[in-house]
């Protein structure tokens, strides 16, 4: 019988992950899909340079809002619910923008999507975290992300096949994972740690007796929550110098993650190599070469950061991606588009990929849901959402002007340079979180040994 309880209790974990993490599928299909329909758009609407960022970016701008907002309304409504929400806006979202006959209905249709796109990356990872034993909380959080890029990546698939064909049937394929989401979310629990928030004692209880594998250790969980629990905070607690830690190491990953370039690749690839003089055709099946590499190398760091750890994942993996963008700048400075050279210039990418996407994109989501405590953390992955979303509009408006500045080699070389700085970020700032419960996590920030730096000198003071 206790095997049979946490067989189904693991199973039921992993079900609630798998429908959760749809919203993670819509979210890549839909920011990734862009990148083929652009070519098509800039055609039939007459895009310049920075209408085509406008629109691409639109989306950008409505995750910025939809995060910001999602914190509340989780809050106040559950993390469930609000997930539901975000389907909604998909949905909605998804019509417009396949019926769109103006620049405008293309701009507010991607803003509605933007919408979703924001809610849904601040609040499924919170959900799945908070539902998840500590030990495969790592392996189930990445299931968004490895759903984010599994989209980007049927987007990339979708817009090669379909190149011949209508930008509008690549749009309107999203209301099917969108109607996935919506159904699906219906039939899960809440949080329980959610539920234990707002008073609902014996509902969490209930959830984590059919989560975990026996009774005692739900009870067990359900105790340390209730312990360590405080009444929610107001946003202006994450300014207070116990949990800044937290904040820096959580905002510090988001920013890093869209400043040291993958979505310039996403959102751009094809046009760049376009420009460069790959024929049209090529340059979108570099788009679903680097589809297929960002699965890889997330299905690899879902089963990393519960075996390596957070912190080494990205430390070891950081410095693969600075020489890969070395390499590319360096190919596309001395204009190898032919032969050998195209080659070396389609692995370069592939490989800052990987190694990019397989670390700082594989963490992102992870520790913005686990390092803040539990009266914090709707707020604290809000700030997070926040930053990354900020930095990715930042990213979005500016990488096509960028290489028209410096170039794509210049521009690869500067992304090269932050790359570089982000290994020396992770090395000093994020902590490893691998295997400890989020109560621990809490506990740590509170007697001040969260930061690496922080807990040497803690040790270093006890010998």
């Amino acid at each position: 019988m206790p095997g049979t309880e946490r067989e189904r209790g693991r199973a039921l974990t992993n079900f609630i992950a798998i429908i959760a993490a749809t919203g993670g599928l819509l979210f890549g299909y839909d920011t990734g899909i862009i990148s083929a329909a652009l070519l098509q758009l800039t055609k039939e609407f007459h895009l310049t340079t920075f209408s085509a960022q406008i629109v691409t970016g639109a989306i950008i701008a409505g995750a910025l809002i939809g995060c910001i907002t999602a914190a509340p309304l989780s809050d106040r409504m559950g993390r469930r619910r609000t997930v539901m929400v975000a389907a909604v806006l998909f949905l909605i979202g998804t019509v417009v923008v396949t019926f769109a006959h103006a620049i405008w209905m293309l701009i507010a249709a991607r803003l509605v999507l933007g919408l979703a796109i924001g809610a849904a990356s601040q609040i499924v990872p919170i959900y799945i975290a908070e539902i998840s034993p500590p030990e495969r909380r790592g392996t189930l959080v990445v299931a968004f992300q490895l759903a984010v890029v599994l989209g980007i990546t049927v987007s990339f698939f979708t817009g090669y096949l379909l190149r011949h064909s209508t930008w509008r049937l690549m749009f309107g394929l999203g209301m099917i994972p969108a109607t996935i989401l919506l159904i699906g979310m219906i039939f899960l629990p809440n949080s329980p740690r959610w539920m234990a928030m707002t008073g609902q004692i014996e509902g969490a209880r209930d959830v984590l007796r059919r989560v975990r594998a026996t009774d005692e250790k739900a009870d067990a969980e359900l105790q340390d929550i209730i312990d360590a629990h405080d009444e929610q905070a107001p946003l202006r607690d994450l300014l207070k110098p116990w949990v800044r830690p937290a904040v820096v190491a959580s905002v510090g990953i988001a920013l890093l993650c869209q400043l040291t370039g993958i979505n310039a690749v996403l959102y751009y690839a094809p046009t760049i190599f376009a420009g460069a003089g790959f024929g049209e055709s090529s340059a979108l099946l570099t788009s679903v070469a680097i589809g297929i590499a960002m699965t890889i190398a997330t299905v690899f760091g879902g089963w990393a950061v519960d075996v390596w750890g957070r912190r080494k994942l990205m430390l070891r993996l950081l410095p693969g991606a600075v020489i890969s963008l070395i390499v590319l700048g360096a190919m596309f400075l001395i204009g190898a588009k032919q032969g050998p050279g195209a080659w070396v210039m389609v692995a370069a990418i592939v490989g800052y990929t990987m190694f990019n996407t397989g670390s700082l994109s594989v963490a992102i989501w992870l520790v913005g849901a686990e390092v803040y405590p539990l009266s914090m953390r709707g707020s604290g992955m809000s700030l997070v959402a926040a930053s990354h979303w900020g930095a990715d509009l930042i990213i979005s408006l500016t990488t096509l002007s960028l290489v028209q500045a410096l170039g794509a080699g210049g521009t690869f070389f500067l992304f090269a340079v932050i790359n570089a700085l982000a290994l020396l970020f992770v090395f000093r700032y994020v902590p490893e979180t691998r295997g400890r419960s989020l109560e621990a996590l809490e506990a740590s920030l509170r007697d001040g040994t969260f930061a690496p730096a922080a807990r040497k000198s803690a040790e270093v003071a006890a010998e």
